[in-house]
C-alpha cells in the first residue's frame, strides 16, 4: 500500500468523521429545540405523537435504569428477597480480559464453552500529524 493510498483513505475518513460529527451535533439540536418548543416532560417513560397535517412525529421518552448489582443482592439477602432477584432483573456476565488471561488455562478450557467470541468492527483514530 502506498502512501498516497494511506493519504486519500486518512483524508476520506477525517472529512466523514467531521460531517458526522456536524450531522450529530445539528440533529440534536434540532432534537432539544423541538422538545423545548413542546415543553415536553423528558423525566418519564412516555411517548407523545404531534402531527401537522403533513409530518407524523412519535417521540419516545425514556429513563435509564442501572443498577448496582452488588447493593441490590446485599438488600435482597436482607429482606429475603433473593427469589426475586431471577425474575425483576437480567444478570448480564461480561468478561474481564486482563483477569481472563492470567487465569490457569485450566480453568479457561473449562469456561470457554460458555463464551463467544467473534470479531468487533476495527475502530479508527486518525491525527493529521
Amino acid at each position: 500500500m502506498s502512501g498516497s493510498d494511506i493519504n486519500d483513505f486518512a483524508q476520506i475518513w477525517m472529512q466523514a468523521k467531521e460531517a458526522e460529527r456536524i450531522a450529530i451535533e445539528t440533529r440534536r439540536k434540532a432534537e432539544d429545540d423541538f422538545i423545548a418548543m413542546l415543553k415536553l416532560n423528558i423525566n418519564q417513560d412516555k411517548i407523545e405523537n404531534v402531527t401537522d397535517g403533513v409530518h407524523k412525529i412519535k417521540i419516545t421518552t425514556r429513563l435509564t435504569r442501572k443498577v448496582d448489582s452488588d447493593l441490590v443482592q446485599e438488600i435482597a439477602q436482607e429482606y429475603g428477597l433473593t427469589e426475586y432477584l431471577h425474575t425483576l432483573f437480567r444478570w448480564k456476565p461480561e468478561i474481564d480480559l486482563k483477569a481472563w488471561k492470567s487465569v490457569d488455562e485450566v480453568v479457561q478450557n473449562k469456561l470457554a464453552p460458555a463464551i463467544t467470541v467473534s470479531a468487533g468492527r476495527p475502530s479508527f483514530n486518525i491525527i493529521k500529524e
